[in-house]
């Protein structure tokens, strides 16, 4: 049997926004709800007090051929995603387009979709829950 390769999947905590942010990415990015959970079913009731119960304790979410994990954490802080960005790279520039207009919806534009010297579409924007998304078009010669 041969070892499973390590993966870095990102976890993000919407502090009482997950469902809404579930419903926001298969919409507008084509996620794929892999599994969900939430605090009302948690085998031990104590470890989870003070969180209501139909809040998400774990969702996974797949977009295209990656992971990304959610959660409303325990609902006590505004969401704060800073340092980071979600990177979505995608075959074609009519792609490209769809997932950047539809992500932007609510959200931020920070830079337009443009021509650039590594992809013939990139552009940066903050969706409406805070989240940095970089979209790209995949070069040909690049992974």
């Amino acid at each position: 049997m041969a070892a499973q390769k390590s993966v870095i999947e990102p976890y993000l905590f919407f502090e009482g926004r997950c469902e809404e942010a579930v419903e926001f990415y298969k919409k507008a990015a084509g996620a794929e709800v892999v599994m969900m959970s939430r605090f009302k079913d948690a085998p031990d009731p104590n470890a989870c007090k003070g969180v209501p119960g139909d809040k998400i304790m774990h969702a996974t979410l797949r977009i295209g051929g990656s992971n990304v994990m959610a959660s409303d954490g325990r609902c006590e802080e505004p969401m704060k995603f800073q340092g980071f960005a979600l990177s979505l790279g995608v075959n074609t520039e009519a792609e490209a387009e769809k997932f950047f207009n539809a992500l932007a919806q609510g959200g931020q534009v920070i830079m337009a979709l443009s021509k650039t010297f590594w992809s013939p579409r990139f552009g940066m924007l903050t969706d409406k829950f805070g989240v940095m998304w970089m979209i790209s078009v995949l070069s040909e010669n690049k992974p």
